[in-house]
């Protein structure tokens, strides 16, 4: 009986982070060029980090709640695998322009495991965040095939939580100034807007919509469909290409990398040592 309460601090602190995080609430903001909202979810993380940063929560606590982290993504999983079998008909329906710009996010992967593993000469890591933008499918992916206590785990967590943090403030202002160069049909702006983050296709759809008003009920379909798609057939995308592409990439970048020692960082190696 005592082993079932032996818990309770991480549960008391979880439940009121959340509340605190709840009674914030959503907050928009207006900057002008660019608008975005911060969540409560984003509010939890922060205040977390900063208990932790500052030495408030013993490490054995933190430790203590670690493995909480996979049953919630088991939640998650669940979550995100019941949107996918309803709307298998609408994937179909919308077209190939809409499926097929999953191909682009390839690109994530493409440009950012060079850069993980030359300049910032990252681990494993490098796989968990460059796959993919990191958001709530990610997660699931990542989960099942890993672990969110693996390299991979920690890879796609802190790609999460960046995301999570800058992510609609850099999606705003990226399409802000992308929309009046004309490079860009409008329709492809606002398909491009639905990465499947909320957050992100609002603040960036935003941007679009201020751009081309006289076509707000074209652009903001558009973009809900895709964020939709890109929930769905992104995440087997994800699955069957984008993290094989990534590990293919990961052994070869690392295999004749003097940095690198049989896949891991040579100074890693050395700090553990």
């Amino acid at each position: 009986m005592k082993d079932a309460f032996k818990d309770w601090k991480v549960h008391v602190l979880a439940l009121v982070l959340t509340l605190v995080a709840e009674f914030i609430g959503t907050r928009k903001f207006d900057l002008g060029i660019t608008a975005f909202s911060l969540f409560p979810m984003l509010y939890a993380l922060m205040m977390g980090a900063i208990l932790g940063g500052v030495k408030l929560l013993p490490r054995d606590m933190m430790e203590t709640a670690s493995p909480y982290i996979g049953i919630s993504v088991m939640l998650l999983c669940a979550k995100t695998g019941s949107t996918i079998g309803p709307n298998l008909s609408k994937v179909i329906e919308a077209g190939p322009a809409l499926l097929l710009q999953e191909f682009g996010n390839l690109g994530t992967a493409v440009v950012a495991m060079p850069i993980a593993i030359y300049v910032f000469k990252m681990g494993r890591a490098a796989i968990g965040s460059t796959f993919s933008i990191s958001r709530e499918g990610s997660l699931a992916i990542v989960a099942a095939q890993y672990g969110l206590d693996s390299d991979e785990g920690m890879g796609v967590m802190g790609a999460y939580i960046t995301g999570t943090v800058l992510g609609t403030l850099f999606y705003g202002i990226m399409v802000s100034i992308l929309a009046p160069t004309g490079i860009f049909h409008p329709y492809a702006l606002a398909m491009a807007c639905g990465t499947g983050s909320a957050s992100m296709m609002s603040a960036s759809l935003g941007a679009v919509v201020d751009a081309f008003p006289a076509m707000e009920t074209e652009l903001t379909a558009y973009a809900a469909t895709s964020n939709m798609l890109s929930s769905v057939d992104g995440l087997y995308m994800s699955l069957f290409i984008a993290v094989p592409m990534c590990e293919w990439m990961y052994k070869k970048f690392t295999a004749n990398n003097k940095n690198y020692k049989d896949g891991k960082p040579i100074a890693k190696e050395k700090k553990a040592a």
